[in-house]
């Protein structure tokens, strides 16, 4: 597709201004109000969601112990994709992050679909949370009904990202703070438990790893099958490149998150994981409904169930916090390329992008009402035409890197602070591997119907952007791929 005008194009915010090498306020008027702390705690808390406390259950009854390969494969996979992406994000640091680069590198249609693709999985992930967030309020506060309770959290966390990127960054820092804490403080007691160490407890050792079926209970096959159940746990890993461009020194930001990614998911994913596959049989009735609390239950712990829906509802409102800001800023970035209506780029008196951040709301809100009125027809259609945009962003990410490492390479190389490992080979092993989890999922009857949903949503977004792309003057194309190229050499 056409290029876009120098002042709205992530071309021109590649610039020192726009959070290269010197850092600095970003050109299209984003403020830097992101702290240091602020991107620490996201960068590490990110990976950290409602999916792993709850949903890891379905993995675990899939693979066995087994789900461990599960997790180190698909978290291997990250680890590329997000070095990928840190090495256009340090190089070129912009809100519309992975969106911005496919524009830049592949072209129109590819920024379009994926950035579109993009803002509609984090909108129906708004209802998701909101849905998880009301069911648990409605256990603690019955009198209050559940749609309520969904609407309230939303208001709230709206009001925090309509005030300013800060207090976003503030309410996200201390959501992703009880995460972190959690998880650590379950690690530290599950591996006490391991070697029996509290008293009373005797330690386990490797009995439920290879004692109830074995390792790979259900075959190798369930590795893959344990890879269809958690990749979409690790949505989230991107996020700390959006929200860069919005502190006082995104290179910096995004090298740091990029380097610790490889630790994050050994410690959160694969270490605590591995906590509940050892101190418990895999097959246990307990383990598939809430493994973690099946874990603190099983050691005696106290109100376990309590203290496990208090770090629910919190990693639910921190996706719910960290999905609205996510969807809005990419709104944001697609209108200030042109491909959105331009009032979403527009600022409020915080800095931030107040009409696309009611506009992903408004969409949010629409999907919550479908979960409780239309749960298995739109909603159910909403949930499986966007699960798999997980895999077509990484996807994307990755032909991105191959075409912009050339660009960087010509026009800024000493913007080349972070570097994909072995490049190209090891980006077209990553791509491979993701076209092979893609095939399988279409293989896969617990995946067929979530891909063939997804693939007609991309189909239908690509068509709406090469329609749209078709009807811009060719006058208007030329003039702007011009400006594109001179706001390039210019940064």
């Amino acid at each position: 597709m056409g290029a876009h005008p120098p002042t709205t194009t992530a071309a021109s915010a590649t610039g020192p201004s726009a959070g290269g090498p010197t850092g600095g306020q970003p050109q299209d008027g984003l403020q830097a109000g992101l702290k240091n702390r602020h991107l620490s705690m996201i960068a590490i808390g990110g990976v950290i969601g409602a999916g792993l406390f709850v949903g890891s259950g379905a993995g675990i009854s899939a693979a066995g112990p087994g789900i461990l390969l599960s997790y180190a494969l698909t978290g291997l996979l990250v680890v590329l994709v997000m070095r990928m992406l840190g090495e256009m994000a340090a190089a070129s640091p912009t809100s519309g992050s992975f969106s911005a680069y496919a524009d830049r590198a592949l072209g129109r249609w590819a920024g379009f679909t994926i950035g579109w693709l993009y803002w509609f999985f984090w909108s129906v992930v708004l209802a998701v949370e909101a849905t998880a967030a009301a069911a648990i309020l409605t256990g603690w506060v019955p009198a209050v009904p559940q749609w309520a309770w969904a609407l309230l959290v939303m208001i709230v966390l709206t009001g925090t990202n309509l005030v300013s990127v800060g207090s976003f960054g503030e309410f996200e820092f201390w959501f992703a703070g009880i995460k972190v804490v959690a998880i650590v403080v379950f690690i530290v007691v599950g591996a006490l438990a391991i070697f029996g160490l509290p008293p009373g407890h005797e330690a386990v050792g490797l009995t439920n790893l290879t004692g109830q079926g074995g390792f790979l209970p259900n075959g190798p096959g369930a590795i893959l099958s344990g890879m269809l159940l958690v990749v979409f746990s690790f949505m989230g890993s991107e996020i700390v490149t959006l929200a860069a461009s919005e502190s006082p020194n995104p290179v910096q930001a995004v090298r740091k998150a990029v380097n610790s990614v490889i630790w994050r998911i050994a410690i959160f994913y694969i270490g605590s994981i591995a906590v509940i596959v050892t101190l418990l049989p895999w097959n246990d009735p307990a383990v598939l409904k809430s493994p973690y609390v099946a874990v603190l239950e099983s050691l005696k712990i106290p109100y376990a169930g309590t203290v496990m829906d208090v770090v629910v509802l919190t990693a639910v409102l921190s996706c719910l916090n960290s999905g609205l800001y996510t969807a809005s800023r990419m709104a944001f970035s697609l209108g200030e390329r042109g491909d959105a209506p331009k009032s979403f780029k527009k600022l409020n008196k915080g800095g931030v992008p107040s009409v696309a951040i009611w506009a992903s709301v408004a969409f949010g809100f629409i999907a919550t009402i479908f979960s409780y009125t239309s749960k298995d027809t739109v909603f159910h259609f909403l949930l499986n035409s966007s699960g798999a945009v997980a895999l077509f962003v990484w996807l994307v990410i990755c032909f991105s890197q191959l075409r912009m490492r050339r660009i960087i390479m010509r026009e800024m190389p000493e913007r080349l602070t972070v570097r994909m490992w072995l490049y190209p080979w090891l980006t077209y092993a990553t791509i491979a591997l993701i076209v092979f989890v893609i095939g399988y999922m279409f293989y896969s009857p617990d995946g067929r119907e979530q891909m063939v949903l997804s693939v007609v949503a991309a189909v239908v977004v690509l068509a709406v952007g090469l329609v749209l792309d078709r009807r811009r003057p060719r006058e208007q194309d030329t003039a702007e791929g011009e400006d594109r190229a001179e706001a390039v050499k210019g940064a």
